[in-house]
């Protein structure tokens, strides 16, 4: 437990770079204060002392005004040196927390596309943006507690044993049973608890998040109850970890804890009763007295130090908790990038032998699929849900590798490119793409930042968009999302099939770019096709049928496995799947809602 401790907080401590030396000072300076604060007890002893030799003539004590002010200057020694060990602390841990969030998104943009499609935006910024705070927290203060509390319990029990040790021995029994009793809760089995709590309000904020972003669909489908089931296991979920750590794991430790901390001054009562008569008889009672009254003040020193101590362990347990959350991110797989990238001779797309199987699945979503895609032509992957359509053309421009089999393109396999390179060459329209929140020119000029406003402008209009621009206040400099400008669907589709066009991509991937495309929209984004697929190689993904038939190419994904190749009129002669799956989407396409007579 121990070992993993330390290497948690190298971990941690390698994210602070050069200001790891800082980490150090600030624990130093923090150590430093600690003995500091505690010096002002020395002095009030040595004023008990003072006045109970002359008493009761209390003018004889002529240097306890000295001792004061050493008290003061002592305790406002502690004060400044705790400051500036926490401004040092803060600000390696404010650099700390940022450069957690800036590896952790650097490394973000190595792992494949395809990654965001399995690990929802709210998880990864919980696990990222979430768990560096804790370990902030951790730095800033836990840690120079744990340093400080450590120094200050060591000068505690010298001091302890410095005056009387029989009455040191009480106070330190008290410290005893108050850190068994936070071992019982922070320790053992129970830290494996704390995780599973830490799981739990993970799991709590991916699906608060999932269902706030769902509350649209929720109203319109009146689907409130069941939306809200999973987010209310959820919360019952956490709220049971949470009950069952602070009522059956700390109840009874934190009373037990609490009980000795703070009554601490009860176990010297019996001991004092035991020391007195011997005292008496020995003529130093007025010794013994003073003790005591030490004693009796220090004690409130042993609450203090164990409950910094306490807080600072749970910050530990906390942080360590949250780089596990980190490392989640860290470990994310990254793209394989090749040092000796190859140029592809054209822009050729083909697929050898390909099989891909995601993580966790136990069959392959594709499996050895194979077929050519020639320059300039027009292949659709059609099929039914589930089939390995879209699965098929994220291969292509590495949203994931292939597990088996080579994807080409230009005679070159993409793991063999330069990821800036196959990128440049590809420009895919899905059918949920999603805009920032800039404005249009902003959103389309993404595509190639270099482009000219003149461009920009010309882009829209081939991917019919004039008519967006004509509504909104600002043209294409309003900004999406801003005092109420939002965009439909469809319009949302063409906004991006404008950033497609101007990127001027020689290969298009379009997964159902028309799926939530209303009638009038659909018929505008089909024109701005036109536009986007002009001499380019083209693969589309299509459940409407109809958008395939003037394809030069068709091929029917079912199950994984590519089943039939060829043109819609080839394909409708041999009877099979796509004759099947022709038949179907004319009878749904002439569907009618029938009217009767009223009974």
């Amino acid at each position: 437990m121990k070992e993993k401790k330390k290497s948690d907080l190298s971990v941690l401590l390698g994210y602070a770079g050069s200001y790891k030396k800082l980490t150090f000072l600030g624990l130093t300076l923090s150590a430093i204060a600690m003995i500091l604060g505690m010096l002002p007890y020395i002095c009030i002893w040595l004023v008990a002392r003072d006045l109970i030799a002359v008493a009761p003539d209390w003018t004889r004590a002529a240097d306890i005004g000295k001792y004061g002010w050493l008290a003061f200057a002592f305790s406002l020694a502690g004060i400044v040196v705790y400051f500036a060990a926490l401004m040092c602390t803060h600000l390696a841990a404010f650099r700390t927390a940022s450069n957690i969030r800036k590896q952790g998104v650097e490394h973000l943009m190595k792992t494949p596309l395809g990654f965001f499609d399995s690990n929802a935006s709210g998880l990864l910024r919980n696990r990222l943006d979430g768990a560096a705070s804790e370990t902030e927290t951790l730095l800033a203060h836990n840690l120079a507690d744990i340093v400080g509390s450590a120094a200050m319990f060591i000068g505690m029990v010298v001091l302890m044993f410095v005056f009387d040790w029989r009455m040191g021995a009480a106070c330190l029994f008290a410290a005893v049973i108050s850190v068994a009793a936070m071992f019982t809760m922070m320790g053992g089995k129970n830290a494996k608890l704390m995780q599973e709590y830490q799981v739990a309000q993970d799991y709590m904020s991916k699906a608060g998040t999932e269902y706030v972003r769902g509350i649209p669909v929720v109203k319109v489908f009146q689907q409130t109850v069941y939306s809200f089931k999973a987010f209310k296991e959820a919360i019952e979920d956490y709220s049971k970890k949470a009950e069952l750590y602070a009522a059956d794991v700390c109840q009874l430790p934190q009373a037990v804890n609490l009980t000795a901390t703070e009554g601490a001054f009860i176990f010297m009562v019996p001991v004092a009763l035991f020391i007195a008569p011997s005292a008496l008889a020995s003529g130093s009672f007025a010794t013994f007295v003073t003790n005591f009254a030490f004693y009796a003040v220090f004690s409130a020193i042993v609450s203090t130090a164990l409950a910094r101590i306490m807080f600072a362990a749970s910050g530990m347990m906390l942080a360590s908790t949250a780089l596990g959350r980190i490392a989640q991110v860290m470990d994310a797989p990254t793209l394989e990038i090749t040092d000796d990238p190859k140029e592809p001779k054209d822009n050729s797309i083909e697929f050898k032998n390909v099989s891909f199987t995601y993580d966790g699945a136990d069959v392959p979503a594709i499996d050895h699929v194979s077929f050519r895609v020639e320059p300039g032509q027009t292949v659709a992957l059609v099929g039914p849900s589930g089939g390995g359509k879209t699965t098929a053309a994220s291969l292509i421009p590495r949203f994931w590798d292939a597990t088996d089999g080579s994807v080409l393109v230009g005679g070159v396999d993409v793991r063999d490119m330069d990821p800036h390179v196959l990128m440049d060459r590809i420009a895919f329209v899905f059918q949920n793409n999603r805009l920032f929140k800039a404005s249009i020119f902003e959103n389309v000029r993404a595509a190639r930042p270099g482009a000219t406003r003149e461009e920009v402008k010309k882009a829209l209009s081939a991917a019919q968009c004039d008519d967006i621009l004509a509504k909104l206040p600002n043209g294409m400099d309003t900004i999406i999302g801003s005092e109420g400008t939002y965009l439909s669907g469809g319009e949302q589709q063409r906004v991006a099939l404008a950033r497609a066009i101007l990127k001027d991509a020689p290969i298009v991937v379009l997964d159902e770019a028309t799926a939530f495309a209303d009638p009038e929209n659909e018929v505008l984004i089909q024109k701005a096709f036109g536009a986007l697929t002009k001499g380019k190689t083209v693969i589309m993904i299509a459940h409407r049928l109809s958008t395939v038939v003037g394809a030069d190419k068709i091929i029917v994904l079912d199950n994984g496995h590519a089943i039939e190749e060829g043109t819609h009129k080839a394909l409708k002669a041999q009877n099979g799947l796509y004759s099947r799956m022709w038949t179907d989407y004319n009878k749904a396409v002439k569907w009618r809602i029938s009217t009767g007579e009223a009974m």
